[in-house]
């Protein structure tokens, strides 16, 4: 959402200059898609939440299907198809479900179920306990919405979408949360569960979606992918270049490292960051600064993008 942004090709040669592996769409721009042709960059689409009602059709989402994905597969290589981002279940959350279904079963009519996943991306306005992280649980007004979506995504071998912002949680509540636990900073434990110990946010929020997801049922081993991660470098609370340096390179690291969090050690945790560029036409101002690059393709601070393994590894959006 910018009026001075480089072309999609030129934002194709920014991702391989970068070794960026992965990107996230939020719609099926067309010209992005041509433009990733044959880049080897896979790809998470979104169906846009304006599109959920129509794909409650099945003809309409094999339609979809085959427009934006079909039609480019497989010199563009499609990862996730991700139906709606941040839906509220009192505003169109009823459709979520049935259109994921639709778009999957459109998918396997195409033999790709087992190639291209199906999911959605939620925030963390679906939790309701987080403290400690092993209490986490979905709050009891959404379980309706929720549960089955991860039955869903459990019988199909997918993973859920979630976008984790510790940025938003410390602004909302720095009494109880320091900034140093925020940005990877804080030199030991800060938090301690039991027998885990937990030195930053992202890894407490993280776990707290995985006991939410286990509490769901049926949810016990399902994979979480981080679908946006970020912090802006101006336009309010704690938002500086050296705070956005700090928890991107920070959380980079964290994912190169492929540790996993203290719930689930061992297991990579696949991250995309938000986002690749700032947005001078977004609302309120905080939302322009996300990018990890300015409009004129020049990075904000030096970043290592790892390379992709199963599993783990970042991305940009």
């Amino acid at each position: 959402m910018g009026n001075n942004l480089p072309s999609q090709s030129e934002t194709i040669t920014l991702f391989k200059q970068n070794n960026i592996k992965r990107i996230r769409l939020y719609d099926p721009n067309q010209s992005a898609l041509n433009a990733l042709k044959n880049s080897g960059i896979e790809v998470l689409i979104g169906v846009p939440n304006s599109d959920l009602r129509s794909l409650t059709n099945p003809s309409s989402a094999r339609s979809w299907l085959q427009n934006n994905v079909l039609n480019h597969y497989p010199a563009v290589s499609f990862k996730y198809i991700a139906v709606g981002n941040e839906v509220s279940p009192t505003n169109g959350g009823d459709l979520v479900l049935p259109a994921m279904r639709n778009v999957y079963d459109a998918l396997r009519g195409a033999n790709l179920h087992d190639k291209i996943k199906v999911s959605t991306a939620i925030d963390m306005t679906l939790i309701g306990n987080s403290f400690p992280p092993s209490s986490g649980e979905f709050r009891g007004d959404v379980r309706w919405y929720i549960d089955p979506i991860i039955g869903f995504l459990t019988s199909t071998n997918s993973a859920l979408l979630a976008n984790i912002y510790p940025y938003f949680s410390y602004i909302g509540n720095p009494r109880d949360i320091s900034l140093s636990y925020a940005l990877f900073t804080s030199p030991s434990v800060i938090v301690w569960d039991g027998s885990r110990g937990y030195q930053n946010l992202f890894d407490a929020l993280l776990d707290v979606v995985y006991s939410a997801v286990e509490r769901s049922g049926g949810g016990g081993s399902l994979p979480v992918v981080v679908s946006e991660s970020g912090w802006p470098s101006n336009g309010g609370t704690a938002a500086n270049l050296d705070n956005a340096r700090a928890y991107y390179t920070n959380l980079a690291t964290r994912v190169r490292e492929n540790r996993g969090t203290p719930k689930r050690p061992g297991k990579g945790v696949e991250t995309y960051l938000f986002a690749m560029y700032d947005e001078n036409l977004k609302n309120p101002e905080i939302e322009k600064n996300f990018g990890l690059f300015f409009p004129n393709k020049q990075a904000k601070f030096p970043i290592i993008f790892s390379a992709v393994r199963d599993g783990a590894g970042t991305a940009v959006e």
